[in-house]
């Protein structure tokens, strides 16, 4: 494979990766719900005017709609309860259980309207996938793991799977703007906005001082905005018009192994052999169903791109 290829490539396994760890930084002085905000309003407004520059048209009062509902449901369902989760869940752990979203969204897809019914083999892959899920998540007595993984931020992970896959089955069908990224600007703009209301509604603002944010936080934020919101999509973007789909996929199998090592490495997270044990079992159940059917895998790998990037 062509160098030109790697590099991207590489990026954005350790970029994408990263993510999770820069979200865990970020929360430490910022609330979660208002730095989601604030990253996806900073990056929704830079890729929109890049792409209105460049020619592009503006999404017309249908496509804003439809943005609106899906930049809610993944980024206020998705990504904000990823943020809030992370309060009291490692890095490494949250995006094991997110990696699971092409799980849920197998599940998504068989039970919506005139969806497609899945196989036996992605119904193994299914069972499979949700046994390590159980053996991440569930009592210390059973998996025999000395940490208590906090049960609410456990369950709005497992939220944030399903306003993923709910947000990628819906923008199937959904009159969205031609410009991916055009797309993904309004997907974030739209976003920001459900965000700064849930931050509001919920209370975080109340009692925090801004002067009180430290500079590590700040710089986990503006990494999340450069980094994790515009170079991995751009790297994606290009992938996926010169490298072979299979190869662009494998970010899914990836970005969670990373994660894992650099909770551990730079954010002192324990690694434990359970980690280990679940995170084969997921990805190796996500490998297998997502090995099904080579057009199936490129649709859930564009879905998952817009949707499961922290």
């Amino acid at each position: 494979m062509k160098t030109k290829i790697w590099l991207p490539l590489l990026a954005l396994y350790i970029v994408w990766g990263s993510t999770y760890l820069g979200i865990k930084i970020s929360i430490e002085t910022i609330p979660p719900f208002f730095h989601a905000a604030i990253r996806f309003l900073i990056s929704g407004m830079i890729l929109v005017i890049w792409q209105r520059s460049a020619g592009q048209a503006m999404p017309t009062r249908k496509q804003w709609l439809s943005t609106a509902i899906i930049g809610s449901l993944l980024l206020l369902g998705g990504n904000g309860l990823v943020a809030w989760a992370e309060q009291v869940i490692p890095s490494g752990v949250a995006a094991l259980i997110i990696g699971s979203v092409p799980m849920f969204l197998v599940v998504a897809e068989a039970i919506r309207p005139n969806g497609v019914k899945p196989n036996w083999q992605a119904i193994v892959g299914l069972l499979i996938g949700f046994v390590g899920i159980f053996i991440l998540v569930g009592p210390a007595e059973i998996s025999g793991s000395a940490t208590k993984l906090n049960p609410f931020g456990v369950v709005a992970l497992l939220f944030a799977c399903l306003f993923w896959a709910t947000g990628s089955i819906f923008s199937k069908t959904a009159d969205l703007p031609k410009s991916s990224l055009m797309n993904t600007g309004a997907q974030m703009l739209m976003g920001s906005i459900s965000l700064f209301i849930v931050s509001l509604l919920t209370g975080e603002l109340n009692g925090w001082d801004i002067t009180a944010v430290s500079a590590r936080s700040l710089y986990g934020l503006s990494y999340l905005i450069l980094a994790g919101s515009l170079i991995g999509f751009v790297s994606y973007g290009w992938l996926l018009q010169n490298a072979p789909i299979s190869l662009v996929a494998t970010y899914a199998y990836v970005n969670p192994i990373v994660a894992v090592l650099l909770g551990n490495w730079i954010g002192d997270e324990p690694l434990e052999p359970r980690i280990w044990v679940a995170a084969a079992i997921i990805i190796g159940s996500v490998m297998f169903i997502n090995s099904r059917s080579k057009p199936q895998v490129k649709k859930e790998a564009q879905e998952v791109n817009e949707n499961s990037s922290q």
